[in-house]
């Protein structure tokens, strides 16, 4: 960076407070080598290794004899060299475990193997163990060397990172820049926003730009248009573009553009309704709003989406006008959008307000996404519901409504008439039933008696052959009533109860001992 103060000397002054650690990366890279210490690093750590190899040589030496001497074949499970806890065995037969002179250092999942290191290496092991751990000395030392030339440096070492880090960003930011043909905007701390054909970030294609204005002639737009419109895009487009320019990016609009820093920038967009903390649309709003409000000042960017909804409308738009003039009060720059008349009257009254208003193509029922400043739009929610498929005679009436308040109580009537009709026409259809009325089973064709009368299911209870069944009123029909079959104040009870059991509740009623005892025997019995 340093040959580049012609074209930027902040950017290239950066690298005067980089430190070159060659020291440094000279000894890593010397004694470093595959992620590992490397021999050369020290005359004694190539000394122990070079011994390391000559004990390993002699070892291996030892035990393919032991391979391949013919003695041994017998007890030999598989003709190789293993290791086990970093020392090298042979696989032996377990059952042989005690013909081989040696000591067993492990055993195979199964059983069927013991690894054994034969006595005629164990010195040899032994050695090798002493020199690994001459080995790990050494290279702890070598590593505490470098680590102490890195210490010594560290304050150096971590401004280089921030530094480097810094120019990381720098570049990032310009290749964003380049990429998206961004521009970098006049830049004032005064709340004035000029954007020029001006983009959201993330959208790409053929994108309709925004052109917007604020905090000149007044400090507060109220963006109105039709659902689906562009209004929601508009207002995050300016916080995004404002943010940007607070962090430093180019930003995606025309020469000509004019952002402003502010200390704070405040959304609310969006529904952030819970369940669990009993928060409802509105409530959710109106919460994050009052919170907003605590901490605004004078060089505070507001952006509110349908500020006011989600409550009764002429108590919605009160309190968003009252709201909006608070703001303006305390001296912020708000961009809100709303579907209420009454703020856009107010807008329009306000010598400091300013309407604006996303245009909507009636003819072809289409949004246009373009944003002007001066003049209010209209929800176009008719329209837009005649698009979504919504019948012609639902609109027409609703057109009517909207006019003069013509409510069209008489078709309600006459439907509830009708209605009503239909449903003593159908309770008509359905047949009472009474208990012991004897009635045919359609599906069994054959006779049963009404225990329970017809439910809210049109389900009856009927008792047939000693089983009590449910049916529905469809599947039966009635053969005789009840009246015609018993005299009057016949106890219809004695129909569905054996004279047994309706002798042994008269018993019980009156106290009798001899049929307590009996009750108490069957209890015994059953125990």
């Amino acid at each position: 960076m340093a040959d580049k103060e012609f074209y930027a000397p902040t950017l290239s002054s950066y690298s005067l407070n980089i430190t070159e650690c060659e020291t440094i990366e000279h000894e890593i890279s010397y004694c470093i080598k595959n992620n590992k210490v490397d021999s050369n690093a020290s005359k004694e750590l190539k000394k122990i290794r070079r011994n390391i190899e000559a004990s390993e040589a002699k070892i291996k030496e030892r035990l393919n004899k032991f391979l391949t001497s013919s003695s041994n074949k017998k007890y030999i499970q598989e003709f190789i060299i293993s290791k086990r806890d970093d020392r090298y065995v042979i696989p032996i037969k377990s059952s042989y475990k005690n013909e081989v002179d040696g000591a067993i250092l492990d055993t195979s999942s199964k059983g069927s193997t013991v690894f054994i290191e034969p006595s005629s290496v164990s010195k040899f092991s032994l050695e090798l163990i002493s020199l690994k751990s001459e080995e790990a000395i050494e290279e702890y030392k070598i590593l505490s060397y470098l680590t102490e030339l890195i210490f010594e440096k560290i304050m150096m070492i971590k401004l280089n990172m921030e530094i480097v880090s810094e120019y990381d960003m720098v570049f990032a930011k310009a290749k964003y820049s380049l990429n998206n043909k961004a521009i970098t905007p006049k830049v004032n701390d005064i709340g004035y926003i000029k954007i020029i054909d001006g983009k959201h970030p993330l959208l790409k294609g053929d994108v309709i730009p925004l052109n917007f204005e604020i905090g000149k002639d007044y400090r507060s737009l109220v963006i109105t248009g039709p659902n689906a419109g562009g209004k929601t895009i508009s207002l995050k487009t300016v916080g995004l573009l404002s943010l940007m320019t607070s962090l430093g990016l180019d930003i995606c609009a025309k020469e000509g553009t004019e952002m402003s820093i502010f200390e704070n920038i405040f959304v609310d967009i969006g529904d952030n309704q819970s369940i669990e903390n009993s928060l409802s649309t509105f409530s959710s709003h109106i919460k994050n709003i009052a919170d907003i409000m605590n901490d605004s000042n004078k060089s505070t960017l507001l952006i509110f989406d349908e500020i006011g909804s989600g409550t009764e409308p002429n108590e919605g738009a009160g309190l968003a006008i009252s709201i909006l003039e608070e703001f303006y009060q305390m001296g912020c720059i708000t961009v809100a959008s709303t579907h209420y008349g009454e703020i856009k009257k107010f807008a329009s009254l306000h010598p400091h307000f300013e309407n604006a208003g996303m245009m909507f193509d009636k003819n072809t029922l289409e949004p246009l996404y373009k944003l002007i400043i001066g003049s209010s739009e209209d929800s176009n929610a008719l329209f837009i519901s005649k698009k979504m498929g919504i019948k012609d005679k639902v609109l027409s009436r609703a057109k009517n409504y909207i006019s003069d308040k013509n409510y069209n109580f008489d078709l309600i009537k006459e439907n509830k008439i009708s209605v009503s009709k239909e449903v003593d026409e159908i309770i008509k259809e359905i047949p009472v039933y009474d208990v012991g009325d004897s009635v045919k089973l359609l599906d069994k064709d054959d006779f049963a008696i009404i225990y329970k009368p017809v439910d809210k299911f049109n389900n009856v209870q009927v008792l047939y052959k000693d089983t009590f069944l449910e049916v529905n009123v469809k599947k039966i029909k009635l053969h005789i009533k009840a009246n015609q079959l018993y005299p009057q104040g016949y106890d219809m009870d004695s129909l569905f109860i054996d004279y047994r059991d309706r002798k042994l509740e008269k018993d019980i009623k009156r106290g009798s001992k001899k049929v307590l005892k009996q009750i108490q025997k069957e209890i015994r019995q059953n125990r």
